[in-house]
């Protein structure tokens, strides 16, 4: 008898089957290299970036697929759209930029604050800092009401290129209480941790400069040494050994460090996850192959998902209607009609029409139009 737990992990080798992100200061080219990306990966319709809170990086971007979020109710409404009609308006989509991850920050306080003042009447608040008793709770409902919506829109196949800022930190090491600078996230580390830790590989870009020191003689006192920039190009690090980056790759083979271009950041990214292909143990199939496999399975599993969403939806005004509606019909209906009936509400798990706000709408309207 087999081993009830326990099973073989299996490299995935599409690379938008995995978290990616991309931080670095503004101005440097994460929007057009996030787009530049997505496109490549997914084709023109394949994604959409969300232009969230006060970020407008999009609108230097030609040809960008995009929609602004300026807050957190449009937030749920799109995702609510996106995951509704997932087969029809939205069956090439398969990415989205959250441009950026900061004010996806921003814009979901103010709904936490809201959300403890409506639990809370006679305790409101005005700050996150003491939303639902402090002591950071507040900032980690922010977390969960962030990451329980990335992870709907990933449930049925849409995955996250997460975007973010960066700045310069003083940082402490713990083991020798060494004192040194990191360019990290300029969002509070509680924030920047909870999605870091969710990424699979994330880049880090920056301006590398060659900086070449002379010593310039002064008139009075000694000479002063100037140092001139000679070269710069901007470049996105994966991995840093030296800890002075705060970059992450789940993929120990990626390059560390590529020029900040599109086909190079592919590049990485497909190298890293062949390698790691390649050391699996009895694969029987190439790369393509696999990918065309996981792709169907993939694809197969977001189909049931969606079904099992449809299925279980519950729409509380349109259940009010149908109820009213199964009520007038249901005596005047046959023994065979009724019977029908039950099927449809053992199916779907419907004890009565009594609690509109826990039956799932699609039950109610197989009944409705069976008694029709």
């Amino acid at each position: 008898m087999g081993r009830k737990y326990g099973k073989r992990n299996v490299i995935k080798v599409d690379p938008i089957a995995y978290n990616l992100g991309l931080i670095g200061e503004s101005g440097i080219g994460k929007t057009t290299l996030a787009k530049e990306v997505c496109e490549t990966l997914t084709g023109e319709d394949g994604y959409i970036i969300f232009n969230i809170g006060k970020e407008d990086g999009v609108a230097a971007v030609p040809d960008a697929s995009y929609e602004n979020v300026p807050d957190w109710e449009t937030f749920g409404e799109i995702v609510e759209d996106i995951i509704e009609n997932r087969n029809t308006d939205y069956k090439d989509l398969k990415m989205i930029a959250y441009d950026t991850f900061d004010e996806l920050v921003r814009i979901t306080e103010p709904e936490v604050i809201r959300l403890h003042n409506k639990l809370n009447p006679d305790k409101k608040v005005k700050t996150i800092k003491a939303a639902f008793g402090g002591y950071q709770a507040g900032e980690d409902k922010v977390i969960e009401l962030m990451l329980d919506k990335i992870w709907e829109l990933k449930k049925v196949g849409i995955t996250m290129f997460i975007i973010g800022h960066t700045k310069r930190k003083s940082m402490t090491d713990v083991a020798t209480g060494t004192e040194y600078d990191m360019l990290t996230t300029n969002m509070m580390a509680k924030y920047f941790n909870a999605i870091k830790t969710k990424l699979h590989i994330l880049g880090v870009a920056s301006i590398d400069r060659t900086i070449e020191k002379t010593k310039v003689k002064q008139k009075i006192g000694d000479d002063k040494i100037v140092g001139n920039i000679i070269d710069e190009k901007r470049v996105i690090t994966f991995r840093d050994d030296n800890f002075n980056i705060d970059s992450k790759s789940r993929f120990s083979e990626i390059t560390p460090q590529i020029p900040l271009d599109k086909d190079e950041f592919i590049r990485a990214v497909e190298g890293a996850i062949k390698v790691a292909y390649e050391k699996q143990k009895g694969k029987t199939k190439d790369i393509e192959e696999t990918k065309k496999q996981q792709n169907k399975d993939k694809d197969k599993k977001v189909e049931e998902i969606i079904a099992d969403k449809k299925k279980n939806k519950i729409d509380e005004n349109k259940n009010a209607e149908l109820i009213l509606l199964i009520q007038d019909n249901f005596t005047k209906s046959s023994a065979d009609t009724k019977a029908k009936v039950k099927e449809i509400m053992t199916k779907y798990e419907i004890e009565s029409f009594k609690k509109p706000d826990e039956t799932p709408t699609e039950g109610l309207q197989k009944i409705a139009d069976l008694l029709k």
